[in-house]
C-alpha cells in the first residue's frame, strides 16, 4: 500500500471517527439509551484486565485510534474489492460487516450478550449500534472516496 493510500486512508478514517465521536456526544447530551454505555462497559473490562482503574480517556482515545487507523487502513485495502458504486455504498456494506462483528464478538466480550441483548432495552442498542458503525463507515466511504478521485486535470489530490 502506498503512501497516497495510506495517507489517504488515514484521513477518511478520521473523518469517520469524528462523525462517530459526534453521535456519541449526541447521545449523551440528548440522553438516549442513558442504560447503554458501550465506552464504559470497555473502560471497566480494560480495567479487569490490567487489574486497576482505566481512565475514561482510554476507551475514546482507542475506539478514535482504532477507527482512524487500524479500521481506515483497513478500509482503504478492500476499498476495490467491497461491492457498490462510489464511497457511501462500500462504506455501508463495511459498516454492516463491522456491525455484525461488534455485535457477534464485542458486546458477548464485553457482557452485553449478542448484539447488546442483555442490555435490557431490547433491539434499541443493536439498531443504535449499527447506526454509530454506519454513520462512521459512510463517513469514512465519502472522505475515501474524495480523496481518492482525480481532479478534472487528471491529477491525483496529493
Amino acid at each position: 500500500m502506498g503512501t497516497q493510500r495510506i495517507w489517504k486512508s488515514l484521513a477518511a478514517g478520521l473523518c469517520g471517527s469524528a462523525a462517530h465521536s459526534g453521535l456519541m456526544f449526541l447521545k449523551s447530551r440528548m440522553g438516549w439509551l442513558p442504560s447503554f454505555h458501550p465506552y464504559e462497559d470497555i473502560q471497566a473490562a480494560l480495567g479487569g484486565l490490567v487489574g486497576g482503574s482505566v481512565s475514561p480517556a482510554i476507551p475514546w482515545a482507542l475506539s478514535f485510534l482504532n477507527g482512524a487507523v487500524v479500521l481506515g487502513i483497513l478500509f482503504g485495502r478492500l476499498y476495490r474489492v467491497l461491492p457498490g458504486h462510489g464511497g457511501a455504498a462500500k462504506g455501508f456494506v463495511f459498516g454492516v460487516f463491522g456491525w455484525i462483528a461488534m455485535g457477534m464478538m464485542l458486546f458477548p466480550m464485553l457482557g452485553q450478550g449478542l448484539f447488546a441483548s442483555r442490555a435490557g432495552l431490547g433491539v434499541r442498542p443493536a439498531l443504535f449500534s449499527l447506526a454509530m458503525l454506519l454513520t462512521y463507515s459512510i463517513i469514512m466511504g465519502i472522505a475515501y472516496s474524495t480523496l481518492d478521485q482525480k481532479n478534472v486535470s487528471g491529477s491525483d489530490f496529493s
